[in-house]
């Protein structure tokens, strides 16, 4: 099934999608995150779409306005790419290679949550940015709670997927990283979810015999290709990075894990690192960025002018004082 999260006549409501693009919403549901931690479970989740069965279809995709399919609690983004990591990784940090610790365990770090936009949500420039940049990635949504889980645990924890975009001011993620955390306002601004939650079920025919999700995935700007991959390239499968982010820990219906950003054009970093120049240059207002991933569906936002910076002084140089 696929679940969509819309406004429609001044109404907030979620809908099972049918293959024509029409909604039969779910009476009295105006969250899927809600629904999921009610739902506890995919198999809950599809008895929950099964009662819009008997609901008249309401209006048509293209009729309503489409929001993010669910404002998780937590997005945790892993970069499980290879190919992503040695290209940004020049770009970004003027380093060659990939680091050998990226071999150890699929990292991630936690991003904003509400910075969730929806799949045709205008993203404004972020403050003190001119190097804006998209990331194309595919993320798992998580249906039941879950600890210390093992890979083939993970599997029943996974209730569906959705397209993610981890938009980036590369310029501020350069500049903070430089401490040795981060990042933090390079990532800050904006993260497209959408267009839909496809449950777990809709994508097996595409996973491999390694237990990886062949998708096409695709990245326009302006209509021009400038990105493609397969999502099987992960070097980590999703649940190998469910089992690792509960490792001593919860993942909870909602919580949102993104695979990373795909190779092959997957983000303008990857390929000004390649190429040496920003070659096509870094985003700006009036650009539309589209990202497409087979069996999932297709979001597609425009750049438009953000808000100056608010000031905040540099660090003083204060007496080291002792009580």
């Amino acid at each position: 099934m696929r679940f969509a999260t819309y406004e429609y006549r001044n109404r907030r409501q979620v809908a099972v999608v049918e293959e024509d693009g029409r909604l039969c919403p779910l009476p009295g549901v105006s969250s899927l995150t809600g629904l999921l931690a009610e739902a506890g479970s995919l198999a809950g989740l599809l008895d929950a779409g099964a009662t819009t069965l008997d609901v008249p279809a309401g209006p048509h995709v293209t009729d309503v306005t489409l929001l993010a399919p669910l404002q998780p609690p937590t997005v945790r983004d892993f970069v499980t790419f290879e190919e992503h990591v040695e290209g940004v990784r020049r770009s970004v940090d003027g380093a060659a290679g990939v680091p050998e610790q990226w071999y150890a365990a699929p990292t991630f770090y936690f991003t904003n949550p509400y910075a969730v936009l929806g799949p045709h949500d205008d993203i404004p420039m972020p403050p003190g940015s001119s190097t804006l940049d998209f990331e194309l990635e595919v993320a798992a949504v998580i249906g039941k709670e879950g600890r210390d889980l093992t890979p083939e645990q993970a599997r029943d924890h996974i209730v569906g997927y959705t397209v993610l975009n981890d938009w980036s001011a590369r310029d501020l993620q350069s500049a903070e990283m430089k401490v040795g955390l981060g990042p933090c306002k390079g990532k800050d601004t904006a993260t497209t979810l959408g267009p839909f939650l496809v449950t777990a079920d809709e994508l097996d025919t595409y996973r491999d015999a390694d237990g990886f999700l062949s998708l096409a995935l695709t990245a326009e700007i302006n209509g021009e290709v400038v990105g493609r991959d397969l999502l099987s390239n992960m070097s980590w499968t999703f649940e190998e990075m469910v089992a690792y982010a509960s490792r001593g820990t919860r993942v909870r219906p909602g919580d949102v894990l993104g695979s990373g950003t795909c190779g092959n054009g997957g983000c303008l970093a990857e390929l000004w690192g390649l190429r040496g120049r920003q070659d096509p240059p870094p985003l700006r207002p009036g650009d539309t960025v589209t990202l497409t991933a087979e069996g999932i569906g297709t979001v597609s936002n425009t750049v438009v002018p953000g808000p100056d910076p608010v000031p905040v002084p540099v660090a003083r140089h204060r007496p080291r004082k002792r009580p």
